[in-house]
């Protein structure tokens, strides 16, 4: 048998990045053939991480990243099984070589679109990344998602890591620290959409039609009537349909956000928020 020394170890690991006690055995069972070492450590952890495939992943972390011109905002959410993986230089590696990617890259339609293109931070395949780092740490990570928003965008992302946001927002101020105050405010507030325009119509119509009703049953004139039908409805908006723009804006509840960001020059177009597993 050939002798294992610490050099070959130590170079299997540089290139594997695989244990130290694993790279050993591997040389032990491959006769010290370095090549053959690394088929044997890929087959084992292959049918280690196979082993824990039905796992559950419910920790994780969310990543985001924004362009140099302030133009562009990605997020990206990595799911793994246990917390201290969760916190790790590993995941974070992937996750900001995923969210680089998006943001200089031609984007991606899906997941598998996205690893499936070049790791902008060494060679081979993003995929190829997810699975090295994967299959050194020995742990199931899932890229679950990932999201992209345009023109003045704000970005926030809470401080564990598992809850993040995409504000996406028109006018011409990039740089105005209110979107991420809005972005901040969606985290907390939870919002079901942005603007009123993406409430659904039949279920405006339907609370209209019912606010009118009772309205009329006042015996109040048309003029009147209109008007208290509108009143509620901006309550209907804010209260019950989950409209951010209607929504006190958090850190200023005298205003709306839509007022804030007015202020600013800028008006919500979107968002996007990530609960990890949600």
């Amino acid at each position: 048998m050939a002798e294992i020394t610490a050099a070959a170890v130590k170079a299997l690991r540089d290139m594997t990045d695989m244990p130290m006690m694993m790279c050993k055995d591997a040389l032990k069972e491959a006769d010290g053939d370095s090549d053959r070492a690394m088929q044997i450590l890929a087959e084992k952890a292959g049918k280690r991480l196979d082993k824990r495939a039905e796992n559950a992943t419910e920790e994780g972390r969310i990543f985001t990243g924004v362009s140099d011109d302030l133009s562009k905002a990605v997020m990206v959410e990595v799911q793994c099984e246990s917390a201290p993986v969760a916190g790790s230089e590993s995941l974070a590696k992937l996750g900001n070589a995923l969210v680089k990617q998006l943001l200089t890259g031609p984007g991606a339609g899906s997941v598998d679109e996205l690893l499936a293109q070049a790791n902008p931070d060494g060679a081979g395949t993003l995929a190829e990344l997810h699975e090295s780092i994967a299959n050194k740490i020995q742990e199931k990570i899932v890229v679950a998602r990932h999201a992209t928003a345009a023109g003045p965008v704000g970005v926030y992302v809470h401080h564990d890591g598992k809850v993040g946001v995409l504000l996406a927002a028109s006018g011409e101020k990039l740089d105005a620290p209110v979107l991420r105050d809005v972005a901040m405010h969606v985290a907390a507030m939870r919002p079901t959409v942005a603007v009123v325009d993406q409430v659904d119509p039949a279920r405006v119509a339907e609370e209209r039609a019912k606010l009118t009703e009772e309205a009329k049953s006042t015996g109040k004139p048309e003029n009147i009537v209109e008007k208290i039908v509108d009143g509620k409805m901006k309550v209907f908006f804010k209260d019950e349909a989950g409209v951010l723009t209607e929504q006190p804006f958090a850190k200023d509840d005298s205003k709306s956000v839509s007022q804030v960001m007015a202020e600013a020059g800028l008006k919500v177009v979107d968002f996007t928020l990530f609960v990890l597993g949600q």
